[in-house]
C-alpha cells in the first residue's frame, strides 16, 4: 500500500513539474511521531524520497599517500635493524605501538624503512589504512545527520528502548550514513533516533554531525570544530558548514584539551613518538598531512586504526589519511602548502562524554 501511495505522489509530482531533487528535505514532519507507533503520510514520504542523507557527496581517496606508501606494524617488542639484508645489527626499535613505512622491498624477506635501516619482513606486518571519508556539505548542515559506529551488522529497534528486531527490516552497517527523522529518550534516559519508518537506534551506536554557532574569538573564514562527545569534525567556511567526518580524539588519561586554538605548524608528513620505554610508548614513521594546533597536538592522518567515532589517541584529532588530506588543502586553498595556515580550531564537547564509543 505505502508503494503504491509513492507512485501517487510520484505521479502526482511528475505531473506539475516537480522532481525528487525538488522535494524538499524536512524531516519535522516526522518529530511528532516518536513512540514507534503509527507514522503520518507526510513521515512515510519524506523517509521514501530521502532513505540516505541529501546534499552531502564523499569525498575523493587520497589515492597517491594509500597507493604509494606502505605501513607496516612492528613489535611489540623490541625490533632489531641491520645495515642491509642479512647484515649487520646496528640497533633496534624500542618495544611499543611501532610503524614504520616501507621504501624498498625488492629483497626477498627483507624491507627497508624510510630512516634506511633495513629489518626482516617476517617481523612486521603490512597495514591496510581505512577507506572511510568524510562528505562535503551543500546545506549547511541545516539538519543533523550521522553515521553508523557499531563494529558488528545489527537490526534496527521498533520502537526507543526496544529491542533489535528483524521485524524492521533492516541493518545497519559501521560507517552508514543516517537521517534522524525524530528523536526520543528510553527510561534511563538514552537518546534514541529513529532512521527509518519505525527503525530506531540508540545514541551510543552512532556519532552526529551537527552545527553550531560560530564561537567568540573566531572572526570568519575557515575554521575547524572538533565534538569529543560525537567523535565528529565539521570545517566551516565563515558560518557554514562545508564538510564532516568522524575523528578519533584522546582516551582517558590522553584527553584531548577542549578550547580554541590555531594551526601553529603543518607537515605534509611527520614522524611521532612518545613515552619510550613505557608501556605506552608508540613510534609512528610518515604520519600524513600534519596540522599542530595545541603544542604537539596536531589533527593528522591515521593510517595505524579504522575505529574513526571511537576515542583512540594519545591526544591528537585522528582522521582518516583522505579526510586529512582534503583538510590540509583545503586550509592551504590560496597560500603555499608549506606555509602555516593558522586556521582556528574550535575543540568543545556537546555533552558530558566517557571512555567508550562515541565519546560516551
Amino acid at each position: 500500500m505505502r508503494r503504491l501511495l509513492l507512485m501517487a505522489l510520484l505521479l502526482t509530482l511528475i505531473a506539475s513539474g516537480v522532481s525528487a531533487q525538488d522535494y524538499e528535505f524536512d524531516p519535522t514532519v516526522c518529530a511528532e511521531f516518536n513512540d514507534g507507533g503509527a507514522l503520518g503520510q507526510d513521515c512515510l514520504d519524506m523517509i521514501d524520497w530521502f532513505p540516505r542523507p541529501p546534499h552531502v557527496e564523499a569525498i575523493d581517496l587520497d589515492t597517491y599517500t594509500l597507493d604509494n606508501y606502505s605501513f607496516w606494524r612492528i613489535g611489540p617488542d623490541a625490533t632489531p635493524t641491520y645495515s642491509a639484508p642479512g647484515g649487520e645489527v646496528t640497533g633496534e626499535i624500542p618495544a611499543g605501538f611501532n610503524f614504520v613505512r616501507a621504501i624498498d622491498l625488492s629483497v626477498d624477506g627483507w624491507m627497508q624503512i624510510e630512516d634506511g635501516r633495513w629489518i626482516p619482513r617476517e617481523l612486521a606486518r603490512w597495514t591496510q589504512p581505512s577507506l572511510f571519508t568524510g562528505v562535503t556539505i551543500d546545506d549547511g548542515l541545516e539538519y543533523p545527520f550521522a553515521w553508523v559506529l557499531d563494529l558488528s551488522r545489527i537490526y534496527t529497534s521498533e520502537y526507543p528502548g526496544g529491542p533489535y528486531s528483524t521485524n524492521t527490516g533492516r541493518w545497519i552497517a559501521r560507517y552508514e550514513m543516517v537521517n534522524i527523522f525524530a528523536v526520543a529518550y528510553d527510561d534511563e534516559g538514552w537518546r534514541w533516533y529513529m532512521i527509518g519508518p519505525n527503525q530506531w537506534v540508540e545514541q551510543r551506536f552512532v556519532a552526529k554531525a551537527l552545527r553550531i554557532e560560530r564561537p567568540e574569538g573566531i572572526d570568519g573564514g575557515k575554521w575547524i570544530a572538533v565534538d569529543l562527545y560525537e567523535q565528529t569534525l565539521v570545517a566551516y567556511e565563515d558560518d557554514t558548514p562545508v564538510f564532516a567526518t568522524l575523528i578519533s580524539s584522546g582516551l582517558e588519561g590522553f584527553e584531548t584539551n577542549e578550547g580554541l586554538f590555531n594551526v601553529w605548524a603543518n607537515l605534509p608528513a611527520d614522524a611521532m613518538a612518545g613515552a619510550t620505554g613505557a608501556p605506552s610508548a608508540y613510534a609512528l614513521q610518515s604520519v600524513p598531512w600534519v596540522m599542530y594546533f595545541d603544542g604537539s597536538i596536531s589533527l593528522h592522518g591515521t593510517y595505524w586504526h579504522d575505529l574513526f567515532g571511537y576515542r583512540q589517541s594519545h591526544g591528537c584529532v585522528n582522521v582518516t589519511v583522505s579526510d586529512a588530506r582534503w583538510l590540509y588543502q583545503w586550509t592551504h586553498e590560496g597560500i603555499g602548502d608549506t606555509d602555516v595556515a593558522n586556521t582556528p580550531v574550535y575543540v568543545y564537547s556537546s555533552g558530558e562524554y566517557g571512555v567508550t564509543a562515541s565519546g560516551y
